[in-house]
């Protein structure tokens, strides 16, 4: 192709669409001439031949334009030029330039048809622009005709009418431009009323109304700053929900509620509130404690305001410690109040909105409902979400607060007071979420185990000093006292059933009424100090002067002197009132006449017998249960150290009156293993017996020393040594049956104890009632044991008996001298026990334990002298029995107690003067009780002239067998 135009070129013709350009759109257009068809067709007509010489043209022919064909060929010519060979190649590009043009006339003829078809197109083209150009024509001409028509008075007519209609639109922006303009003042005077809904209402209405005319240049300025209003709204009334915190309003609440739902930001304002209420907390706590701080400083510096709550908690004094944790607890139940009565908004609030969308069932309201039900969900998870956290936020500034101070040296009642304090946030806590106050228990338990350590300590010394000046006078109390008549156990009377635990009973009590939040939602505090009643009150224990009234006093003395014989019935049946527990309100003349022998009761009605050092430790332990009942979780210290006090005051009094090497020794039993265990425990547990011994030792030894208490010494005005008193009879009496009324308190206590005692430590309280509580009334062996060794004279009565002769020769029927005097003895232990019993009553147990242990001496007195005789005959030993069965008829006359006492111990031994040798042996086998000394005495007496030597050494060896293990 390009070497045909190439060809055109050097000929001087120009391409078909250059001379298609040139012509009319008619003339472009010229079909073949039949002479250019004929040469067309003269050409060979084999098409494949045509094709082989088209497809043997180089394709550089058909290349760009710029292609020059003549300098091509020309630059192929050989350097030798041959006519022949250029005619041969001249002649091929004659044949390959007649296919071309074969190939392109036949494509010509093949597209006439359609040539034909689009020039009939152009030709009807061109006569529609023809009409066209007429209806132009016309057109203007119809137009010149109408402007001459109408006239411009008309035309100005209908202008001015069209701008009139403008300017009145424009005019009714400009009235609702100018109203926007001046809405700020409004808004200002409805935040100002705290009308915030309408406020945002109004706000968005004008919004809205300035979006409508937005074209206006002035509208812009308008709408940032209602934009700026609108932030602004929001500012206020996040400051007026912050106000919800301290002082909830329900009228002030609904409105900010109703705003921020107009604002579609109600789960905005659920997170704003926690915020806020996290806030009011630390705000709260911190005015109060800084209040304080700088009213006890006296001064107006700033430094306090600059520290950390911590820290300022640690400037609190001692004096203003109480007022301001009552002040901080009140301004946290305001806090607290105000959420629960937020609480209590949004449930009611969702009530009725759940009743109006079931009254009203539009399906076109079903997407609002939908998100109305979502935003009410989340307030309602983020409101009991927030409960546990705003309960911990406040346990945690009340410890920080609690810990701030050493309370160790408060005094108790304002201890107490903390306790109670402390004890009601934790109730209000448990009906604010139902948390147990993890936090505040353990930072309470810590600060009362460290004060309760030391006011122990503290009342441990007291104790001493009391125990140490005490003369054990008797103090005068009334028949019918009880411990719960005592302020210190006034906490208990709601709770005297054993089965319900006192420490239990006043919380259920309120909570099965009325929750705090209910009984103050309307008012008042529950942390409100109010003044203790119990200071009016007084405690009706004491009688004036031991009576219960004159007449029963001059009954008793009227009474003890006559009617000396008495029916034994009526004696027995006194003893068995006596073993019940209830008091006896009035006193017969039989009763007083049964008394006189064996219960030395006759001077005072049955009431206790205690001292006033008893009634301060029942006062202690009264305190040590109301600390334990305000907080449990420290129970098992407070009667670790409740069991601490009868353990010293029961160490006191064996030691004072029990403790006496010499009669230990006896082997009586008169201390059970178990009361000597107790002993030793407190001993190495609670008594210091170093307290002179060189202060230079270990840390841990002093720790240890400063955990126990010294060693009590008796009064000096207490007089043991004086056989007028009975060897102190009176104050022994005084002191063990006040050991006994004590531990009978503590038996009475010990349901209360175990209800609040931890499942874990209540092994130790078992262990402690039935070691320690209950061994008391086994200290009236050792303590009443040497009043009867002293009392008679045994060592006159061995005298007197190593003066009689044994080995008579007739039976004789008078008694040995002995005998008279030993009961003279007795008569004379009678009489000082009469004298006694003046002064202090002396119960039955413990009557019949001095008779016991005076008959038991006396007859092993007795055993013990006959075992000294050197000499007896069978009529000795018949005068043996005489003198014994004396000495029991007279004794039974004196005393009540059946069967005497050790009887089958010396009628054994005295008959055992008869045995042969064979039942000799069997018997010193079997009667063990006797020394090897009276043992001994039988074999070389008795049997001594009827033996011979060898059976003598082997009954002798057979008592050596026996005496060796003792050693």
């Amino acid at each position: 192709m390009q070497k045909i135009k190439s060809l055109m070129t050097r000929q001087g013709l120009r391409s078909p669409q250059e001379s298609v350009n040139d012509l009319s759109p008619i003339e472009s257009f010229r079909i073949p001439t039949k002479e250019e068809l004929r040469e067309a067709h003269e050409e060979p007509p084999d098409p494949q031949a045509q094709q082989e010489i088209i497809n043997s043209i180089e394709e550089v022919y058909f290349s760009n334009d710029s292609f020059d064909i003549v300098k091509y060929e020309l630059e192929r010519l050989p350097p030798v030029l041959s006519l022949q060979e250029l005619e041969e190649y001249r002649d091929k590009l004659k044949q390959q330039q007649a296919a071309v043009s074969k190939k392109v006339a036949d494509l010509i003829l093949e597209k006439q048809p359609a040539y034909v078809e689009e020039l009939e197109r152009v030709t009807s083209l061109q006569s529609g622009l023809q009409l066209a150009a007429v209806i132009c024509t016309n057109g203007r001409r119809h137009l010149n005709i109408a402007k001459e028509g109408f006239t411009q008075t008309s035309l100005g007519l209908l202008a001015n009418q069209r701008k009139r209609q403008l300017l009145i639109g424009l005019l009714k922006s400009l009235r609702t431009i100018k109203t926007l303009q001046r809405t700020d003042v409004r808004l200002s005077e409805m935040l100002e009323e705290e009308d915030y809904p309408g406020a945002i209402q109004l706000c968005l209405e004008c919004q809205k109304a300035a979006s409508t005319f937005k074209h206006y240049s002035c509208i812009s300025e308008l709408n940032s700053k209602l934009q700026d209003t609108l932030e602004q709204i929001e500012e206020q009334l996040d400051v007026a929900l912050s106000k919800i915190c301290k002082n909830f309003d329900i009228n002030h609440y609904t409105k900010v509620q109703q705003a921020y739902r107009l604002l579609g930001k109600t789960q905005t304002a659920m997170d704003q509130l926690h915020m806020h209420f996290t806030q009011a907390i630390h705000n709260t706590v911190f005015q109060v404690v800084l209040g304080y701080v700088e009213l006890c400083a006296g001064n107006t510096d700033t430094k306090f305001q600059k520290l950390q709550y911590k820290d300022l908690c640690t400037h609190i004094t001692s004096d203003s410690y109480i007022p301001c944790l009552a002040d901080l607890c009140k301004a946290l139940w305001e806090v607290m109040l105000s959420y629960y009565r937020t609480m209590q908004w949004h449930e009611n609030h969702d009530q009725d909105e759940a009743a109006v969308v079931s009254s009203v069932s539009d399906g076109n309201n079903v997407i609002g409902t939908e998100e109305n039900s979502f935003d009410r969900n989340y307030v309602k998870k983020k409101l009991e979400h927030g409960l546990s956290r705003i309960w911990q936020d406040v346990q945690l500034k009340v410890k920080t607060y609690l810990l701030g101070t050493d309370l160790s040296n408060f005094k108790y009642d304002d201890f107490i007071f903390v306790l109670d304090v402390i004890s009601r946030l934790m109730q209000v806590g448990e009906e604010f979420c139902g948390s147990k106050s993890e936090v505040l228990q353990e930072s309470i338990r810590k600060q009362s185990v460290n004060y309760f350590k030391t006011y122990h300590r503290t009342r441990l010394e007291e104790l001493r000093m009391f125990l140490e000046n005490e003369t054990w006078e008797l103090c005068p109390v009334k028949s019918s006292f009880s411990i719960l008549q005592l302020h210190e156990f006034k906490f208990m009377e709601q709770s005297r059933s054993p089965s319900v635990s006192p420490s239990k009973q006043p919380a259920s009590a309120v909570s099965s009424a009325v929750t705090l939040f209910e009984q103050y939602c309307n008012g008042g505090n529950p942390f409100e100090i109010q003044a203790d009643s119990k200071d009016d009150e007084t405690e009706d224990v004491l009688a004036s002067n031991g009576y219960e009234s004159d007449e029963q006093e001059k009954s008793a003395y009227q009474e003890y002197d006559s009617d000396s014989d008495v029916p034994e019935e009526l004696k027995r049946d006194y003893v068995d009132e006596q073993t019940g527990d209830a008091p006896i309100k009035s006193v017969s003349r039989e009763t007083l006449r049964s008394r006189k022998r064996s219960d030395y009761n006759l001077n005072k009605v049955n009431a206790p017998i205690l001292t006033n050092t008893t009634l301060n430790v029942i006062r202690l332990v009264g305190k040590y249960m109301q600390m334990m009942n305000i907080l449990k979780p420290i129970a098992f210290d407070v009667i670790h150290f409740m069991s601490q006090l009868f353990d010293y005051y029961l160490y006191a009094v064996y030691t004072f009156f029990g403790r006496n090497d010499m009669f230990e020794s006896t082997g009586l039993g008169l201390s059970s293993s178990r009361l000597r265990t107790t002993l030793n425990r407190i001993q190495e547990s609670l008594i210091d017996l170093e307290v002179s011994a060189d202060p230079s030792g270990t840390l841990t030894a002093a720790e240890e020393r400063k955990e126990k208490v010294p060693s009590p010494h008796l009064s000096h005005l207490v007089v043991l040594t004086s056989g007028n008193s009975l060897y102190g009879l009176a104050e022994r009496v005084v002191a063990t049956e006040s050991l006994v009324f004590l531990a009978e308190q503590f038996e009475f206590l010990q349901p209360h104890l175990d209800a609040v005692m931890p499942a874990a430590k209540k092994p130790f309280l078992q262990q402690f009632y039935s070691q320690t509580v209950s061994t008391a009334s086994e200290l009236r062996k050792p303590v009443y044991w040497i009043v009867a060794a002293k009392a008679i004279d045994y060592e006159q009565m061995l005298l007197l008996m190593a003066n009689v002769k044994w080995d008579v020769k007739e039976i004789m029927s008078q008694h040995n001298v002995y005998v008279d005097a030993l009961l003279k003895e007795f008569e004379e232990f009678n009489r000082r026990l009469n004298d006694v019993s003046k002064r202090v009553r002396i119960p039955l147990p413990v009557s019949n334990i001095l008779w016991e242990h005076c008959i038991r001496l006396a007859n092993r007195t007795l055993v013990e002298g006959y075992a000294n005789v050197k000499k007896c005959s069978n009529e000795g030993r018949a005068l043996m029995q005489l003198d014994f069965q004396q000495f029991l008829m007279k004794l039974e006359k004196l005393t009540d107690i059946r069967p005497i006492p050790d009887k089958e111990f010396v009628e054994t031994y005295i008959k055992a003067y008869y045995l042969t040798e064979n039942d000799m042996e069997c018997w010193i086998k079997e009667h063990r009780e006797y020394s090897t000394k009276q043992l001994t005495n039988l074999v070389n007496i008795c049997l001594g002239t009827y033996i011979n030597k060898k059976a003598r050494q082997k009954l002798l060896a057979t008592i050596d067998d026996i005496d060796r293990p003792k050693r």
